[in-house]
């Protein structure tokens, strides 16, 4: 039976892909900080779940600790590892850049080493749509330069996907980095837009809307998401022979197992469709509060997923609609409102 570490399992994403692994009967040892950067609440409830299925299991400590993470996952002995847990948020990084030097960095090397000394058949790293920074050809594709990271958390996310690739390299491990394009759905994060915006119109608060709503984003749905992560666990990356033998678009690097794989809807939406969305499905207006671009705000994501396609077969494609419905249903159920 397949035995697979997931850090960040207390996590939007994390919970959700624990949560599909165990219903597939896959084992699963969470590790988790249970950091205060939103509601700890809301993280122990999302492991609380979790607990309450076969096969789950759970360390609470944080990636910088390495001798914590080292006697978890020497107790359990994964056969793959999912590397979720980072510090998150583009405009926290604004204010907190250490916090993502300490988790995003130095535990993102503590994972790797880990999955080095353990020699897993499969090391998947989460990256992110911001490591392409300043880039304006859309939609983006893997193959693209991307060195104009513009906040430290790109840069983080970057530097990440460097250390990777100089371990796949060095010691032959296999490594696939997906890019996230803005995720969202149920129990999503309280810093996300979503979440801010519906809670924000149901309690009769204003809204920031940023850039006065010029901004356009590659909305992916939690679901999605993790499908495409799921399927690309069994996709495991062979250092080629030669040049020659990587297909047209592929990612895989000519030196190592490592391939960088972006997860997005492929669909670039206007922020102001997206909050004309809301507002229809709960049936409100809001009261909007334009404003200038944040700092290392970009003005836009978009994901070329053909790459995704080819390996696996699947497309995310759930429109936001459907999505934003999903979560307000949450939303309401979680919060009695």
């Amino acid at each position: 039976m397949t035995r697979i570490l997931v850090t960040g399992t207390a996590g939007f994403i994390g919970f959700h892909l624990a949560r599909a692994l165990l219903s597939e009967g896959i084992q699963v040892h969470g590790y988790d900080g249970m950091t205060d950067y939103y509601d700890v609440a809301m993280k122990q409830h999302r492991h609380a779940l979790l607990m309450q299925m076969s096969g789950f299991s759970a360390t609470e400590g944080m990636l910088e600790d390495q001798a914590a993470l080292d006697q978890a996952a020497d107790a359990f002995k994964p056969d793959v590892i999912v590397h979720l847990a980072a510090q998150a948020g583009v405009r926290y990084s604004l204010d907190h850049p250490r916090a993502y030097i300490d988790s995003n960095l130095v535990g993102t090397f503590n994972v790797i080493e880990l999955a080095r000394r353990l020699k897993v058949r499969h090391l998947l790293i989460a990256s992110s749509s911001s490591v392409y920074g300043a880039n304006d050809d859309m939609p983006f594709q893997e193959t693209q330069k991307a060195d104009t990271q513009l906040t430290i958390y790109a840069a983080t996310k970057k530097a990440n996907e460097s250390m990777a690739h100089s371990y796949a390299h060095l010691w032959d491990l296999p490594t696939t980095v997906f890019r996230f394009f803005t995720v969202y759905g149920p129990w999503g994060r309280p810093d996300l837009a979503l979440f801010k915006f519906v809670d924000a119109i149901l309690n009769q608060r204003p809204i920031d809307i940023y850039n006065n709503g010029d901004m356009y984003r590659d909305f992916t749905y939690v679901d999605d998401l993790v499908r495409g992560i799921r399927l690309l666990i069994d996709v495991i990356p062979q250092r080629p022979a030669s040049k020659d033998d990587i297909a047209p678009g592929d990612s895989l690097s000519p030196v190592a197992p490592y391939r960088i794989v972006n997860i997005g809807n492929s669909e670039k939406v206007r922020l102001l469709d997206f909050v004309n969305e809301i507002e229809k499905c709960l049936g409100q207006k809001a009261v909007r509060n334009y404003m200038d671009i944040q700092k290392g705000d970009v003005p836009a994501t978009w994901a070329d997923a053909s790459l995704l396609q080819r390996l696996t077969g699947y497309r995310p494609q759930t429109d936001i609609q459907d999505g934003i419905a999903q979560f307000v249903a949450w939303f309401k159920e979680y919060y009695g409102t």
